[in-house]
């Protein structure tokens, strides 16, 4: 009697476990990249499908990552400002593949024109340092980053 009580305890205290796993909290933060059409997957997002860029009856707009290559639905549809194709980045929580959206806006990269680098250093190609002040030329420093295909 001793062991099946221990064993309907496990089993009481596991289930409990996986329950309270099942409800983990949403993950608060943005994400950014493109919309697309729910009916499209990562694979033909990643490849820039005109599909994903087509309105498809039933379908939702959803976000594709591309740093990730990873999906996301959207929720409410109604707070998603853009069209498809657009390059946004989404406000809210994340709820397992789910952006319960808070706000969504244009991604905007870099900085504003006129507006002054941060200091920093990095290493060039070569193993030399290189620093907003090294770059710098008389008529200010253009730095642009290139993103290889492979990424």
């Amino acid at each position: 009697m001793e062991r099946f009580l221990i064993g309907v305890g496990a089993f009481l205290f596991l289930s409990s476990l996986t329950a309270a796993g099942q409800n983990a909290p949403a993950k608060p933060g943005s994400w950014s990249g493109v919309l697309v059409t729910s009916a499209c997957n990562a694979d033909e997002a990643f490849n820039e499908s005109p599909e994903c860029f087509k309105n498809v009856p039933g379908a939702k707009i959803a976000l594709y990552d591309d740093t990730n290559r990873v999906m996301y639905s959207l929720e409410p549809q109604d707070k998603v400002t853009g069209h498809l194709g657009d390059t946004v980045t989404i406000h809210g929580a994340l709820d397992e593949d789910t952006i319960n959206v808070a706000s969504a806006g244009p991604m905007s990269i870099g900085l504003a024109v006129g507006q002054k680098a941060p200091n920093f250093s990095a290493r060039d190609e070569f193993g030399h340092v290189q620093s907003l002040e090294t770059l710098k030329g008389p008529n200010g420093t253009v730095l642009l980053f290139f993103r290889s295909a492979d990424w």
